[in-house]
């Protein structure tokens, strides 16, 4: 298998924890480590790293050293700041482009309680509506921002934090205003359900303090 298509195969896995482990403070990413990890070469590990950081998931520090984290209060409402301007402007862009068949089967899956998940929900907002934003480069600051918020939402739901049934509602009312054409209200909800979101996601980060750290954090990060 090529280098480029190595790295690839094993990105995700790494972004997705990579993005966990910073809910619970700042890690130093080993390479060596990493590569044993995976089970590839160093520089196959350089790759990935290499991705990572163009991501803004990791940064280089003062030594020289690859690190993550930490997901700081101030750093989750910068990235809420950030959605509420990106998102209902790459909502209204996409207006004319959006997959409304995808819409209209999310809102019967809604109605009919198939969905549970606001994170599922999220994610279909992104693939069917922000995401046909004729702007490739909105679309991509909109991607890379959510990364960290999306990864902390997974990680404190695998620490056992309830779904957040609010955010499920609001969810569904935001796909009846898109699938209905009613643009400008759906942009507008979609900045009030950001500011709500916000509040909610500062609350369950300061739940991070109180749970120990999770044991499913992989050995090639360290602790700072």
């Amino acid at each position: 298998m090529a280098v480029r298509g190595t790295w690839q195969r094993v990105y995700d896995k790494v972004e997705a924890e990579i993005a966990a482990c910073q809910i619970f403070g700042e890690f130093r990413v080993i390479e060596t480590e990493l590569a044993n990890h995976l089970g590839v070469s160093r520089t196959v590990a350089r790759d990935v790293l290499s991705r990572l950081n163009e991501r803004g998931l990791i940064r280089k520090g003062a030594t020289s050293h690859w690190l993550a984290g930490p997901l700081t209060a101030r750093t989750l409402r910068e990235k809420f700041e950030l959605r509420s301007i990106m998102e209902p402007a790459a909502l209204r862009l996409a207006a004319d482009w959006m997959d409304h068949a995808q819409i209209a089967r999310v809102c019967d899956q809604i109605e009919s309680g198939m969905t549970k998940d606001a994170a599922e929900l999220e994610d279909a907002l992104m693939k069917y509506c922000l995401s046909r934003a004729p702007n490739s480069a909105l679309v991509e600051i909109i991607t890379n921002n959510r990364l960290l918020l999306s990864a902390m939402d997974k990680a404190l739901s695998d620490l056992g934090l309830p779904v957040d049934t609010v955010a499920l509602d609001q969810y569904g009312t935001l796909f009846r205003l898109i699938k209905s054409h009613q643009i400008h209200a759906a942009t507008e909800y979609l900045r009030e359900h950001l500011r709500i979101l916000s509040y909610k996601s500062l609350a369950r980060l300061k739940i991070v303090a109180l749970i120990p750290e999770s044991d499913s954090i992989p050995k090639y990060l360290s602790r700072v």
